[in-house]
């Protein structure tokens, strides 16, 4: 397979399996604002 069929089977994935993608992507968004929340809070009760 080349990189070019890759990126086209994958985009293919995102479009057929919309409702699926949203979810990843928000359990993403989700756990990347939890570690942002929680050092920060970590970094507020140091001073």
């Amino acid at each position: 397979m080349q990189y070019g069929e890759n990126i086209r089977l994958a985009l293919q994935g995102l479009v057929d399996h919309k409702f699926r993608s949203f979810l990843t992507m928000l359990g993403i968004i989700f756990g990347v604002a939890s570690v942002i929340t929680m050092l920060s809070i970590g970094e507020g009760a140091k001073r």
